[in-house]
């Protein structure tokens, strides 16, 4: 069992997270200091660093609260990693962020996490910093393990000046106006309208199969009791559209290393928020033509759902101090500077459903207009399965695609087999 969980967890080191890595504070936890603060990890960056130092140093201010002592997660070949060595030695903070879905699963399955659900006042925080619906994507067996810090929704961008030179006036949402598209924009190995797929590694279906996926199933799990859920209609409509899209010869599976919204090969495809920033630095004029548009789906809908690359907290088993550490945790996230700090700094919606309609955020988002587009489809947007088995889902989703584009068996005959690989691998 240990070595299908170390196994699992260095794929996870390839993961591709949207904070970037940098170098990080390797801080001893001590048992002493166990006993005597709160210890909290957070993830390497220097935004993350800037935030926790505002708000630790004002807790800290308060002479009768308990002192949380933070530092970055150590060096490792990911977080995870880090996180369960830690554990294993007993080295292991009370309190860690950046983590995900899939690994929180990992933790909850070894019993080294907290139930936050089963606590005093997790009910009242849930309501103040308005995560009702949110928190219902984010739990597992019933009960709820991560406190999401961010939400970042994966949308469509579309250079609005190719567009308006095809004589398309609005953004493309339905599978149909996608096809029309391609039919005038396509040259075969010179441009194409859509980036369909985001890449070959596994993480890559997070921003392709199961991104449209929650669109098109109106925001239903891809796994659910431990069983493979997409082999459904929703499921044949996505993969029926990305084979239409490859048999028409409207997209291709790899566009190299360059960026094809950027050079024009591409009208539109897949980014993150983060991905603003990026461009504001690398390619200025050309995020002047983007518009931001929500995943596509067969009929045109309101609000599609959409993924979420989101990250959060966990309150370990093994803490001496969890009454002070879960009080700490209700007085960040219970008020909103905080999460207006946060946004501010590091750019990653808050995982609050009232982000354009609090006045406190109004500000922010009028000189943002980018990131507004996120914020308002954080109370849509789905993280990842809650499942230890992630990596090897996502393989088998990835082989199904392949299937798909190289056409060695029918597109649903590939959704069938996907999903019969993933029941055998989740059965018991």
């Amino acid at each position: 069992m240990l070595k299908k969980i170390n196994h699992t967890l260095l794929s996870l080191a390839i993961a591709a997270s949207c904070i970037v890595l940098t170098g990080c504070d390797d801080k001893a936890v001590s048992g002493d200091n166990e006993k005597q603060e709160i210890t909290l990890w957070i993830a390497p960056n220097n935004v993350q660093e800037a935030f926790w130092s505002e708000v630790v140093g004002e807790w800290n201010q308060q002479a009768d609260k308990k002192k949380v002592v933070f530092s970055t997660i150590p060096a490792a070949g990911s977080s995870e990693e880090a996180i369960m060595n830690a554990i294993a030695s007993d080295r292991a903070p009370d309190i860690s962020e950046n983590i995900f879905t899939g690994f929180g699963t990992q933790l909850a399955d070894l019993g080294q996490i907290v139930d936050l659900s089963s606590l005093d006042g997790y009910e009242s925080l849930i309501h103040a910093r308005q995560m009702g619906d949110i928190m219902k994507n984010w739990g597992y067996n019933g009960k709820n393990y991560i406190l999401p810090i961010y939400m970042n929704p994966v949308l469509f961008w579309w250079r609005g000046d190719l567009l308006v030179e095809q004589g398309f006036s609005g953004i493309p949402k339905t599978y149909d106006e996608v096809y029309a598209l391609s039919e005038k924009y396509t040259i075969e190995n010179q441009r194409y309208a859509v980036q369909a797929t985001s890449g070959r590694n596994w993480w890559d279906r997070w921003f392709d199969f199961i991104a449209l996926y929650y669109a098109q199933s109106g925001g239903k799990p891809y796994i659910a009791d431990k069983q493979a859920t997409y082999d459904n209609q929703a499921g044949r409509d996505v993969i029926g559209f990305l084979n239409t899209l490859f048999e028409k010869k409207w997209t291709v599976y790899d566009f190299g290393q360059d960026d094809p919204l950027v050079t024009g090969k591409v009208m539109g495809a897949v980014r993150g928020p983060w991905d603003i920033s990026r461009y504001q630095q690398q390619y200025p004029e050309i995020l002047k033509q983007i518009k931001i548009g929500p995943m596509l789906v067969k009929d045109k809908q309101e609000m599609p759902y959409t993924f979420a690359d989101g990250k959060g907290l966990v309150l370990f088993s093994h803490s001496k101090v969890k009454p002070e550490a879960w009080e700490f945790i209700q007085w960040v996230f219970s008020q909103p500077k905080f999460d207006k700090r946060w946004v501010e700094l590091t750019g990653m919606p808050p995982a609050r459903a009232d982000l354009l309609t609090n006045p406190l955020f109004t500000q922010y988002y009028q000189d943002n207009p980018y990131a507004a587009a996120y914020a308002k489809y954080v109370n849509v947007a789905i993280p990842p399965a809650s499942s230890s088995e992630t990596v090897e889902i996502q393989r088998s989703m990835t082989q199904m695609l392949e299937k798909t584009v190289f056409k060695t068996v029918t597109p649903d005959e590939a959704l069938r087999q996907s999903a019969q690989e993933v029941n055998a691998l989740l059965k018991p």
